[in-house]
């Protein structure tokens, strides 16, 4: 498993039509364990990337108590998930457009409600939810930080799982802790991981190391690498201004770094396709894992 060579890949040079297999979307979970190491905005730019390579990409905001997505994409969805729990509003219409054509939608508190729904209200939820699966090619869960049930059951719930973390021994430890907790659902084969924010591929690859020996060692699972992202003053710049990293500097280290994480994401579709379950089963096991 080698470390990826970051090259100077510009939108410019970005293959426009990448081929995914399956007509169902991925459906990725991306959490990190711990707060502060730049999971919404690896999330955010992700996606970014693969839409501008023709994908049609929708965000899942899970993070209950914060609105970090809208945030960084400059965006304010006007309804919620929850809205549509309520019958003030359908699925379509909760699917707020953002940049590069990336959609967003935000839980509010309507994913804590799929729990206590009745079957009947549950099924028609179910009914709608299924437009998604016509709609997106890559859906993406952005969660909250931390190990709290919330994040687990979307992280069990989703096809596939990809950790963010840094090179802090913190970091690590909480993304591994995660790791050893989503493990028992069955996730073996569809975990996935970003290093962020370190200064050399030296530091990259050590960190790997480190993370790689206590899975292989203590969970007896793989792990597969996408990339690490460079550390760089464009990305505090773009927060602050409320715009993405690859539409504010996408020329900067740490853009190439994350077009060229895209694309390894994307080639995953073609090995991982049990990976592509669609939204009605995403959203069965969902509320499955909410009711225990």
């Amino acid at each position: 498993m080698g470390l990826i060579a970051v090259k100077d890949w510009s939108f410019k040079q970005y293959p426009k039509h990448l081929t995914t297999s399956g007509n169902k979307p991925r459906i990725i979970a991306v959490a990190s364990g711990k707060g502060g190491v730049g999971k919404t905005s690896t999330t955010v730019n992700l996606a970014i990337s693969l839409a501008h390579a023709g994908k049609k990409v929708v965000i899942f905001d899970a993070d209950l108590g914060l609105a970090n997505a809208e945030i960084l994409m400059g965006i304010s969805p006007p309804l919620t998930l929850y809205d549509c729990l309520k019958g003030r509003a359908q699925i379509k219409d909760i699917l707020v457009p953002g940049p590069e054509g990336v959609r967003l939608i935000s839980g509010g508190s309507g994913f804590i409600e799929l729990a206590h729904l009745r079957d009947q209200m549950l099924q028609d939820l179910m009914d709608s939810l299924q437009v998604l699966d016509n709609e997106a090619d890559f859906i993406f869960i952005d969660t909250a930080a931390g190990i709290s049930k919330n994040v687990l059951a979307f992280a069990a719930a989703a096809g596939e799982l990809v950790l963010v973390l840094t090179p802090e021994p913190t970091s690590i430890a909480d993304a591994y802790s995660l790791a050893k907790i989503v493990s028992r659902y069955g996730l073996h084969n569809n975990i996935h991981l970003i290093i962020n924010r370190v200064s050399t591929p030296g530091e990259a690859a050590d960190t790997l190391k480190r993370f790689e020996n206590v899975c292989t060692h203590f969970l007896s699972i793989s792990i597969s690498y996408l990339g690490y992202i460079y550390e760089d003053r464009s990305v505090p710049e773009a927060i602050k201004a409320q715009n993405p990293l690859l539409l504010h500097r996408k020329k900067s280290p740490s853009a190439k770094c994350i077009a060229r994480i895209s694309i390894n994401i994307n080639d995953k579709s073609l090995d991982d396709n049990e990976a592509n379950s669609g939204i009605m089963e995403f959203a069965n096991k969902l509320v499955r894992l909410f009711r225990r």
